[in-house]
């Protein structure tokens, strides 16, 4: 069953009436996720978390779509007051990824409304990573993957 609209987090405003597609700047690098696009979720929290690891002051991340908390900081931690939620129609939208929960646009897309959120108030949604965790990511991706 189809979601009624999607969501897109970020941590700023959009300049202008729509997004534009772009190449992600994806924390997996996964091949789903490296094209040109617009990319949303049908889970709202899921997008709070994406934005909230894409702060400032955040230097290694990642996100599931599946387990609370949805992001897991390794390296840094969000250093910014606002992120904003964007809610977008889902016409343009088709599935990508493997959770069912991500979607992507090739088109541009206007948003149907936007929400100003303080981090604070969402931070349960993420949590820093464990010892063990950063280690294995830096064994699979070695010590300077995806570092902003």
């Amino acid at each position: 069953m189809n979601p009624k609209f999607l969501y897109h987090g970020s941590v700023r405003e959009i300049e202008g009436e729509y997004f534009i597609p772009k190449k992600p700047q994806d924390l997996e690098q996964n091949p789903d996720n490296l094209h040109v696009g617009i990319y949303a979720t049908s889970e709202k929290e899921v997008a709070i978390a994406m934005a909230i690891i894409s702060c400032k002051g955040v230097n290694w991340a990642s996100l599931s779509f599946n387990k609370k908390p949805y992001g897991i900081v390794y390296e840094g931690w969000p250093n910014q007051k606002y992120i904003f939620l964007y809610t977008l129609p889902l016409e343009t939208f088709r599935q990508s990824g493997g959770s069912g929960k991500q979607y992507v646009s090739a088109e541009p897309v206007k948003p149907k409304s936007v929400e100003k959120l303080l981090v604070q108030d969402y931070i349960h949604l993420v949590r820093k990573g464990t010892e063990e965790e950063i280690k294995k990511k830096l064994e699979k991706y070695g010590p300077n993957f995806n570092k902003k």
